[in-house]
């Protein structure tokens, strides 16, 4: 394919200007150890490097073409294209080098939620029929694979060569998550989109946004940047962000439909909590539905309704998305009932690692929980720090039992970090050692108790220092359970 065609309207000019229209290309790359004869290679800055120290030994590898953000200070043997975004270039390049993605393809943004409504959009679309996948941050889900992953949103490359793939294996519909740092990053222009989500805004990421405000604007990309004029926007309609999202989508020409409580395309009237289960009175214009929803907590409807939101803009029946929902089965280590004891004690694991989805999932256990909430939770290394003494609070006034342990501490010394959260959690319990941690709490487990393990949910891993050692939420709380309940 000519360089000419992958730069499309929005970069012909600068190719064109480096003489590079022409120029045969056989791949992309931003790495230049995976550069061959015939790649482009895009010489991105990023926080630990900048792509241009690697330009030469693309050239060598045999780069045909240079993308950059500035002119480089040696010169080379092929065209140097400079655009005022590299990230943005190879997003677009990537989509037309691979040339194919599911038809009907969906975003959901927001700080917590977005794999469940990944992952809830995906079933109720297959339970409509449609050949669908999800792509986020336990990977990718399809008819015909179950691949775990660590990302997101994946770069432009990785993504546009799976959604490749998944269209190439049938897939019609597929659901991903937008981040704020792959909006930020433009890893998803290029993606084609019929609809897009948004769920909530809490604390996260402020080691790389400087405001929560700037965090904000970069999920916003996906109204304001992303989303084809006119395309349904589905928002969450009872989040303190929620009017400044509608604002947004509505300024970019949207057809925004809220749902929620305070929504008017998907209305939340009622809804009774049972210890499996919450039945839900949900309106749309003159039609009353009653829907049994097979998971537990308040945040489970918000994201069922936003996921039907999004089945429902993009061809879904109303009445066939909603009894969906009593079909689905809750994203791994999203609030997952992972066993309980002989006394009926519940045992669940969360993602939960950030402190407006630790609250959720306090509270939401609360309602069935007729004994004591215990948590056992820690804070990543080298994240924000700021947020390890509110979630020490948040712990310390919704559970009545806390247990602070190690998460994943990466590069920090963890007594450091658990220190910093024992600070607003007078009589926590700090137990550094995470599988000792659980087993302390299950051995604590008696009737109608509820345990909480918190913040890796899925993760089969522990980071320590620079090693991830296999760690598994869920296999320890089997192992505690079987140990304490024969």
């Amino acid at each position: 394919m000519l360089l000419g065609t992958l730069a499309g309207e929005d970069y012909k000019d600068q190719v064109s200007a480096a003489g590079a229209a022409d120029v045969e290309v056989a791949g992309l790359s931003a790495d230049s150890r995976k550069v061959e004869p015939g790649t482009v290679f895009f010489a991105l800055s990023g926080s630990k490097a900048d792509g241009g120290a690697y330009v030469a030994d693309a050239v060598a590898k045999g780069a045909v073409a240079i993308v950059a953000a500035h002119s480089l200070d040696t010169a080379v043997a092929v065209p140097v294209i400079v655009v005022d975004s590299p990230r943005r270039f190879l997003a677009l390049a990537a989509a037309r080098f691979v040339g194919r993605q599911p038809k009907t393809m969906v975003a959901v943004t927001g700080t917590a939620g977005k794999t469940s409504v990944a992952s809830f959009t995906r079933q109720i679309w297959a339970f409509a029929g449609h050949p669908a996948a999800q792509i986020g941050t336990t990977g990718v889900i399809s008819p015909s694979r179950n691949d775990y992953g660590s990302l997101t949103t994946p770069d432009p490359l990785a993504l546009h060569t799976l959604l490749g793939e998944l269209a190439d294996e049938g897939v019609t519909h597929a659901a991903m998550e937008a981040s704020s740092h792959g909006l930020d990053q433009s890893r998803l222009d290029g993606v084609v989109l019929s609809a897009a989500g948004f769920t909530n805004l809490g604390r996260d990421h402020m080691d790389y946004h400087p405001t929560v405000e700037d965090y904000m604007a970069a999920k916003m990309r996906l109204f304001d940047t992303l989303l084809p004029k006119g395309s349904p926007a589905v928002i969450y309609a009872d989040d303190a962000w929620s009017d400044e999202a509608v604002r947004v989508a509505t300024a970019a020409g949207h057809d925004v439909r809220t749902v929620g409580r305070k929504g008017t395309f998907l209305s939340l009237k009622r809804v009774e909590h049972f210890r499996h289960k919450q039945v839900a009175e949900v309106h749309h214009g003159d039609q009353i539905f009653e829907v049994h929803i097979p998971l537990a907590g308040d945040f489970q409807i918000a994201n069922a309704l936003v996921s039907a939101g999004l089945a429902i803009s993009t061809g879904v029946p109303v009445a066939v998305a909603l009894k969906a929902l009593e079909t689905l089965v809750g994203a791994s280590g999203r609030l997952e009932l992972v066993g309980q004891t002989k006394g009926g004690a519940l045992a669940y694991v969360d993602y939960a690692h950030k402190p407006d989805a630790l609250e959720n999932v306090l509270n939401s256990v609360r309602p069935f929980t007729t004994g004591r909430v215990i948590v056992v939770f820690g804070c990543g290394g080298d994240r924000d720090k700021g947020k390890r003494p509110i979630m020490g609070e948040i712990a310390s006034r919704l559970a009545d039992i806390t247990i602070v342990t190690d998460d994943n501490p990466r590069s920090e010394v963890p007594a450091t970090i658990r220190s910093e959260i024992m600070a607003a959690t007078p009589k926590g319990i700090e137990i550094g050692d995470r599988a000792q941690a659980i087993r302390a709490a299950v051995a604590m487990l008696s009737a109608g108790d509820t345990l909480i393990v918190a913040g890796k949910g899925h993760e089969e891993g522990q980071t320590v220092g620079g090693t991830t050692l296999p760690f598994s939420d869920h296999a320890e709380v089997r192992h505690a359970l079987e140990e304490f309940d024969r």
